[in-house]
This record gives structure tokens, sequence and C-alpha cells, in this order.
């Protein structure tokens, strides 16, 4: 993207002027209600939980109300690994990892055999250079993490803080009281950290951005494939501009306030990127990939993965308008210049990762199409828009920490739990961040919404209106199944999600 900064963008592709001053506000007032609790505790380390609790109650939420009185509760934890803000790692475990010397008995090698364990690998995360905080050097473990299925519950049931075993790398079990504390706080911070950059930045925004720059290189504006994407696409250069400039720059919050800031974070970008797949962008292929298609209480796979058959049935009958043959989308050279484009600029020319570099038929261009509208509204609202409501409760993922992994059991007390947490100033900061990427702004396009009318044809109409019924209808079953939950799931509720990459 050619640009200098966010308002060096077309005018089309910024912030309306409603939104900008909206946010503005909402972070400024953030900051200045935070900065002012912080100045009213005269403190920058934690003496107490309490401390943070004085932090907290600027800002709240039902479900980050909930996340402040369970945090330490094994069954949140395991929840959070499905229907939290990053329920793209957890996978079904075949076998024990070598690197994961759990103690294995005839009852664990039942429970696998009957699918009943479950992993959680940070590999991405080891050995990365962590970010020096106010001259102070900070830690990032790189778990994994075992958990069983019980009763309808994903519970944790053994973690290694890092991925090379010795003594100096113990096996933390639930019986280990403190220790089990610190092991599952050390597990939540990689989790932020891996989300903000994988799940967040790199799987929703940075594709949104190439998907967008493609778009308008490569298609007319009255091409059907334009017409159905650019919705799509609303204020998405704009915030990526913004965040390069204000998130992830030098002297951007997240380089300074995140562990995997600096240096750190570009290693875990890069990474993350070379495990990237299509079938990954794809939520019906990721949940069978991660052999997860039979877990219980899924909401993040329930929902999903009927929103994705509600867009590829409308990307379907919509395509399906002006392409009717296979030939038609071979010979179509401005959809094929913008794969083409996406596939070398985005992927860096990598056949493995499974991304196309042409489209051979009607069901590629559909399957594809579904992916960037899924992956625009759905996935980045799943990621997105449940931060505050799970980070805003700072012990349950902190931005970073300020002493090691425990090496050795027995050792961990309250007081170096509080001294591991981040500073104030990093937790302020934080926050507010998360506080801001949450916002759902006044100006805001809801998915199957279409105020700029792109298709004006009758038929074209109707199968909107078709589609906006369908959304209504999902979305009236979420509302219904959330009335008898504790943790209402709302992320993937189609008419209160964005349909665009926008905040």
């Amino acid at each position: 993207m050619k640009a200098d900064g966010p308002f060096s963008l077309p005018y089309d592709d910024q912030y309306s002027r409603s939104r900008d001053v909206e946010a503005g506000f909402t972070l400024g007032k953030a900051i200045i209600e935070l900065k002012l609790e912080e100045w009213i505790l005269h403190k920058d380390e934690w003496t107490s939980i309490r401390d943070i609790g004085s932090l907290y109650e600027k800002h709240r939420t039902p479900v980050s109300d909930y996340v402040r009185e369970h945090w330490m509760d094994d069954d949140f934890f395991g929840y959070q690994f499905l229907n939290g803000i990053n329920p793209r790692l957890i996978q079904r475990c075949k076998a024990l990892p070598e690197s994961f010397p759990v103690c294995s008995n005839v009852k664990l090698q039942e429970e696998i055999k009957n699918g009943n364990i479950f992993l959680c690998d940070y590999k991405i995360l080891d050995g990365v250079e962590t970010n020096t905080i106010n001259e102070k050097k900070q830690y990032l473990a790189a778990p994994l993490v075992l958990l069983r299925l019980d009763g309808g519950k994903m519970k944790p049931i053994a973690i290694q803080l890092k991925q090379t075993p010795g003594q100096d790398n113990p096996v933390f079990r639930p019986t280990d009281h403190c220790d089990w504390l610190l092991a599952k706080i050390f597990v939540r911070s990689a989790d932020f950290n891996l989300h903000e950059l994988n799940s967040h930045l790199l799987s929703t925004h940075l594709l949104a951005d190439v998907f967008a720059v493609s778009l308008k290189r490569n298609l007319p504006m009255v091409h059907p494939v334009y017409k159905l994407l650019i919705p799509h696409f609303r204020y998405t250069l704009f915030i990526n501009s913004a965040a390069r400039k204000s998130l992830i720059s030098t002297d951007g919050v997240f380089t300074k306030f995140a562990a995997s800031g600096g240096e750190g974070m570009w290693t875990i970008l890069r990474r993350s990127l070379e495990t990237l797949t299509y079938r990954s962008l794809c939520i019906k292929d990721d949940i069978k990939d991660r052999g997860l298609g039979d877990v219980p209480n899924f909401y993040y796979k329930e929902d999903g993965e009927k929103l994705w058959d509600i867009i590829h049935r409308f990307v379907e009958e919509m395509l399906g308008l002006y392409y009717k043959y296979d030939n038609q989308v071979k010979q179509d050279c401005e959809v094929q210049n913008w794969i083409l484009d996406i596939f070398k600029h985005g992927f860096l020319s990598c056949k493995e990762n499974g991304i196309p570099d042409k489209f051979e038929s009607l069901p590629d261009l559909v399957k594809f199409v579904t992916m960037v509208m899924y992956t625009c509204s759905a996935q980045h609202s799943a990621v997105n828009t449940g931060q505050y409501d799970f980070y805003g409760w700072m012990p349950n993922g902190p931005s970073s920490l300020q002493l090691p992994p425990p090496t050795t059991k027995g050792e961990v007390t309250q007081e170096r739990i509080l001294a591991t947490f981040p500073n104030m100033e990093t937790t302020v900061n934080a926050m507010a961040t998360v506080w801001l990427l949450s916002k759902t702004f006044g100006d805001a396009v809801h998915l199957g919404d279409y105020p700029q009318k792109q298709f004006t044809e009758e038929c074209s109409r109707l199968k909107i209106r078709a589609f906006q019924r369908e959304l209504k209808k999902l979305s009236s079953e979420i509302n219904d199944r959330n009335k008898n939950m504790e943790i209402k799931y709302t992320y993937l509720d189609p008419l209160v999600m964005e349909n665009s990459v926008s905040v």
C-alpha cells in the first residue's frame, strides 16, 4: 500500500469524521481515566489484587466481570481455548509430543485413544527475543498445555512452560497450587501475544489489507467480484495504516508494552506466515484438521460453521448470475490477476500453504470469495470484539511479565505472582488499547447491510434480501441459545458484527 499514513489515503478509504472523533475520544478518555487512577494509587508495582481491581473499575463489561471472578478457575481457563478470544490454537491430541514428557499411564493413553485429550502448543514463541520495558527485561513463555474433555468441559491437566524438557522445566499439574496458578498466568500471557500478532493482526487485518489492495489494483468497479467484496474493505486500509503508525511502529503501543514488542514481534509474524494455510482460513476445513468436529459447547465452531454456509450459499448464488461455466472464470483475466497478485504479494508465491495462484473453476472462485468475506467480517469479529471482555481483567491476559517462568516446584508465593505481573503503566496502556479495539462505533455497517447499493439488478437484490433473512434467522438462534448461558457467546452474531476490518 503506497501511503505515508492513514490521512494520505484516498478520501473514500479514510474514516468518516464522526468515527475519527469518536475513536479519538474513546481512547483519550480511557487513557485519562486509567492514568488518573494510577496517579491516585501512587504505585507502579502491584502490592495486592485489590490494586488491579481499582484500575479495572473504570471500564467493565458483563463478560469481563465474569472473568474477574473466575480467572483462576480451571474450567474457565479451558473454556477460553474454545470460546475465548483465541479459539484457533487448540487441537485434538493423537499422541503426546516428545517434547512434553507427561507421565503417561494407562488411563491417559485410553483417554487419548478415546479422543478426550487436547493440546495447545505455543512453539511459535520459542526463543523469541523479548522486550525491555522501563529498562527491565520482560519474559514470554512458549508453553505446551494438555487438556481433557470432562463432562462437556475442557479442563487443563498439565502445563510445561518451555519447549525443551529438562530439570529446570517441570510439568505443572492442578495439584501444584500457587505454581499451577503462575503456570496458567504464563500461558495466558503467551496467548495474549500470539493472539494479537497471529490470530488478530496477521490472519485478519493484514490479510484483509492484501485482499483489498489487490482488488483495487486489478478489478474494475463494475466487476461482480468487486461489487461483492468492496463493502468488506470499508475503512480497512485506513485502520491498518493507522495501526502501523500507532501500534507496531518503533514507538507504538504494542512495541512498547508487550513482551513480544520490538524484534520479537517480527519473528512471530514471520513464523506465523510460514504456518498459515488456506485451509486454516476456512473454518470448516480448519475445525476438521484440528480434530474438533464433535467437541461440545464449542460456540465458535457452531456459529462459525453456520455463518460460513450462509455466506457460501450467498456467494455461490450471486456469482452464479454472472458465471455460467467454469471456462468463463478461467478466461476472466481481471479476476485471475486479482488472485495472482494476492498469491505473489500476500503469500510470497509459496505454494505449500495451498493458496491458489489461479482459479480453475467457479467453485474455486466461490470458496475463495467466501473465505475473504468470512475473514473480513466473522473471523475478525471472533478475534477482536471480545478483547476487553477477556483482557480487561489484566491477570487473565497480561501483555507482558516481569519475572521468568518458575524452574522448580514449591517456590511460588502470592508475592511472586504480583511481582511477575506487568507494572501499572504497562497495564494502563494495554487496557486502554483493548478497550478501544473492542469498541462498536456509531457508524458501523453490519454483515449483510449494503448501504452503497453496488448491485442494482433486481435478481441480485432478491438474493441479498434472502441473505439478510438467513443472517437474521441465525442471529435469532444465537440469541435464544445465549439466554440460558452463564457466559453469552455473541462474537459471531451476524447482526452485531461489522462487515469489514474497520477497528
